[in-house]
């Protein structure tokens, strides 16, 4: 009993900092740009079958687990509703590249990404924090497909959203 009390407090703390954490963003930030991360394809199974068994399954699978601990899932969605609530934008862009394009040249390249943490441009030479350098080319192309909206539907608050027109809070997922 005790421990599924320790997984029921650790699932409330995650939620309550998800509410958090995207209540701040959602208030202070009219428009936010986001990868688009297929998360469920991204923790999928590393096991294949007898006749061709999956390479690495444990290690997928703990990297499965802490995808799946992060809440990524959840932070969207909250993160989605509570933006309309707000009048906001939430903008998902494609994930491509995001961390191997140089937003000074535009040059895209494997190499450009050193390491987990470093970027430099085989290009140009522009160098920065290769998180700092994904975020920039995330905030640029959300802004491109902002301005290749329909001006009208920007003006009414709309935009890639459903368009929830009763300010009540969705359901928790459950996946």
């Amino acid at each position: 009993m005790r421990r599924f009390q320790g997984h029921t407090r650790i699932g409330n703390a995650r939620r309550d900092y998800l509410h958090k954490a995207t209540t701040t963003i959602s208030n202070n930030h009219a428009m936010v740009s986001i990868e688009d991360l297929q998360v469920r394809n991204m923790s999928r199974s590393a096991a294949a079958s007898v006749e061709a068994p999956g390479k690495n399954v444990k290690a997928k699978s703990a990297l499965n687990r802490s995808i799946l601990d992060q809440g990524w899932f959840e932070f969207r969605r909250q993160l989605e509703y509570k933006l309309e609530w707000n009048g906001g934008w939430l903008i998902a862009v494609p994930p491509q590249n995001t961390s191997r394009t140089c937003p000074a040249c535009g040059c895209v390249s494997a190499d450009n990404r050193t390491t987990q943490a470093k970027f430099a441009c085989v290009a140009c030479g522009y160098k920065a924090h290769a998180d700092v350098v994904g975020a920039m080319n995330i905030l640029r192309r959300g802004l491109q497909l902002l301005e290749g909206q329909d001006d009208a539907r920007i003006a009414c608050g709309e935009m890639a959203q459903s368009g929830h027109s009763v300010k009540q809070e969705p359901a928790e997922a459950t996946t």
